[in-house]
């Protein structure tokens, strides 16, 4: 059927209006915000991790394997699988099941595993599922028996949502072609790492108010199958447009930003359950929300900011400014001698490069910009000899200021990238030489010489276009050298640069990440000399606004 919708697990974590403009044939021509090419090496990337997790099951596995060639077209890997399923097939790879129309799903597994009274699904993920601690259910990775499944005593369940709602879509799915187990509502993950299958149990009441995991996914799903139904026989439109985190990446962006600039949604100032809150109190655009008065009761209870804070943003919004100052004097800690910090990494693979940009008092150790990295491909041993040696240096000049009698102030913007490999480093490389203890690092990040200036810009500013360091620093006049820097492009430079996709290193890439990494750190100098100088001045006060 012609106009027949048919859905995939991903809706479910889908963003509403994007299921409806998927499905509304008005549409179809519609011009979409290009390819993300930091989006399209994710797919690859996880296409080989599925790869080599294949080969490696079934090398380790004696019972028979179905394997459902990717390249056939659908009604084709959909009757191979048919048929793998009704011969009992022990492991079936790349598995696409057959159309559950009645339920509207579509879809299928990177692998289906035979149990005694049905099958199981299995997905495979290139994000780690599991952090140090207890109480995940795991098998070793190549033992796709459910029922061995015991109580790991070294990891503990990392969250991870949506992986458990795509595991009950299958499950679903596998239901509706009647060869789920039936008695147990479980399925596996194997991650990143591929060191364990990870066991989810969909029917244990883990989720807000003590629902299921299949409780979560049939909720969810019933509703964006009525939105892509409604937006497919042309209905009215069970989902509206509003600005939310997943904008940013989804190629319907262009079209949901013209409509929304052009009815001047609150959205574009407020996010989430604020905007839907305001628009069902008829507060609905930036002006209405702006010719509110702050002082007085406000329409709704907020949650992610304040009634004030939104009024000041929605009018530093009608103005074009970028940032308004929420106090009237703004300050950030300082000191003798800093140094500005800036990492970057490779995914979940690890951190290769630790950016510092020494300045102030002369300790005897040379100022300016250097770099601790590794440029062997992630991940790598190597990675503990880069990290040691800017600890090293790190706490050289630390020790070295402190003998001087002197303050000390290291800055970073948004501390939790930071944060995360100073931890992940300590964790997985103690005992190497030069590594420092958890307990040196927690000193140092829970001390007040570990400055996080996405937190002094957020105490202290109101940012109508956002907090990223990105938006921020221009407003300081700082200018990045590459007119393409960013982080995900970083990720495309720094394949090329370790030659990760099979070529020779590229030299170039590297000198690219390096000096990408020195503006970073001289954008959070610029900005921090910025909030400390005399052109705050000329920053509007919100309370002038």
């Amino acid at each position: 059927m012609a106009d027949e919708v048919l859905l995939d697990a991903g809706v479910v974590t889908r963003c509403r209006r994007r299921v409806h403009l998927d499905h509304d044939p008005t549409m179809r021509d519609a011009p979409l915000a290009p390819p993300d090419p930091a989006a399209e090496q994710r797919i690859a990337d996880a296409r080989a991790h599925r790869a080599e997790i294949a080969e490696r099951l079934q090398a380790a596995t004696e019972l028979p394997w179905a394997v459902i060639p990717a390249e056939l077209p659908p009604a084709d890997r959909a009757g191979l699988t048919r048929t793998a399923l009704e011969e009992g097939v022990a492991f079936i790879w790349g598995g696409l099941l057959p159309a559950d129309r009645d339920g509207g799903r579509r879809g299928g597994a990177e692998l289906l595993v035979r149990t005694e009274d049905g099958y199981v699904p299995v997905l495979v993920v290139r994000h780690r599922i599991t952090d140090p601690g207890e109480g995940a259910r795991t098998t070793a990775v190549t033992d796709l028996d459910p029922s061995n499944a015991v109580t790991d005593t070294e990891r503990k369940v990392r969250s991870h949502p949506r992986d458990q709602l795509r595991l009950a879509h299958v499950r679903r799915m596998l239901q509706a072609a009647g060869a789920a187990e039936p008695d147990r509502a479980i399925g596996g993950m194997i991650g990143l790492d591929a060191d364990v299958v990870l066991w989810y149990d969909l029917d244990a009441p883990t989720w807000p108010g003590g629902k299921t995991a299949l409780d979560e996914y049939d909720e969810r799903f019933a509703d964006r199958l009525a939105v892509a139904r409604a937006a497919a026989a042309q209905d009215d439109a069970l989902a509206e447009p509003s600005r939310i985190l997943e904008c940013r990446r989804c190629p319907w962006w262009p079209v949901c930003e013209a409509e929304l600039t052009r009815i001047r949604d609150v959205s574009l100032v407020v996010r989430g359950e604020d905007a839907m809150e305001l628009r069902r109190v008829g507060v609905g655009t930036v002006d209405k929300l702006a010719v509110l008065d702050p002082r007085g009761e406000s329409p709704i209870q907020w949650t992610g900011t304040t009634f004030v804070d939104a009024v000041a943003l929605a009018r530093a919004w009608q103005a074009d400014l970028t940032v308004v100052r929420r106090v009237a004097e703004v300050s950030v800690p300082r000191g003798d001698v800093e140094v500005d910090i800036d990492m970057e990494s490779f995914g979940d693979s690890g951190a290769y490069l630790w950016g510092c940009l020494l300045g102030g008092a002369d300790i005897g150790i040379e100022p300016g910009y250097r770099a601790f990295a590794t440029w062997q491909p992630l991940p790598t041993d190597d990675e503990a000899r880069s990290f040691a040696e800017f600890w090293a240096w790190l706490s050289e000049v630390r020790a070295r200021t402190a003998a001087a009698g002197l303050t000390f102030r290291a800055y970073c913007y948004n501390a939790l990238a930071e944060n995360r490999w100073l931890y992940a480093s300590v964790e997985r490389f103690a005992g190497r030489d030069g590594m420092p203890s958890r307990d040196e690092v927690q000193a140092f990040v829970e001390s007040d010489e570990w400055v996080d200036l996405f937190r002094s810009v957020s105490d202290q500013f109101l940012c109508s276009h956002g907090k990223g360091l990105k938006v921020v620093a221009p407003v300081a006049g700082f200018r990045w050298r590459d007119p393409e820097a960013g982080g995900e492009a970083s990720m495309r430079w720094y394949r090329d640069a370790v030659g990760m996709d099979g070529g020779p290193p590229d030299l170039d890439q590297r000198e690219r990440l390096l000096r990408y990494n020195e503006d970073d750190v001289l954008a959070t100098r610029a900005l921090r000399e910025w909030m400390s100088g005399p052109a705050m001045a000329d920053v509007p006060f919100m309370e002038d606004l």
